[in-house]
């Protein structure tokens, strides 16, 4: 089966930074788009960032300009990088994948376990 498994969440201080890793593994066929979400206690899990398997990024309204999303293709891994954060950037971000594995060849959306971002101010 496919596995996703994130790190790099812990805790820093307003203006820090902080890198996500997001890693695909299993019996995978075909990889599609990768997109980051959060979820903050309390809020709907919202979109943070995306990246095509094309190439192609879109980031949220509050992430332009200070996250960047990324990926090697080659580890089948992807990162969100999170400059000058902001105490409401805290929340569990979560990584889902778009992932045909070779089991059945149909794509489906795979999630990570979620790791969690804490911005102190």
């Amino acid at each position: 089966q496919v596995q996703l498994v994130e790190s790099g969440g812990g805790l820093v201080q307003a203006g820090g930074s902080l890198r996500l890793s997001c890693t695909a593994s299993g019996s995978i066929f075909s990889i599609g788009d990768m997109h980051w979400y959060r979820q903050a206690p309390g809020q709907q899990r919202e979109l943070v960032a995306g990246i095509s398997s094309g190439g192609a990024t879109n980031y949220a309204d509050s992430a332009k300009g200070r996250f960047t999303i990324s990926t090697d293709n080659a580890k089948n891994t992807w990162y969100l990088q999170m400059n000058s954060l902001k105490p409401e950037d805290s929340a569990v971000y979560y990584c889902a994948v778009e992932v045909a594995p070779y089991s059945d060849w149909r794509e489906d959306v795979y999630w990570g376990q979620g790791t969690q971002v804490t911005v102190s101010s």
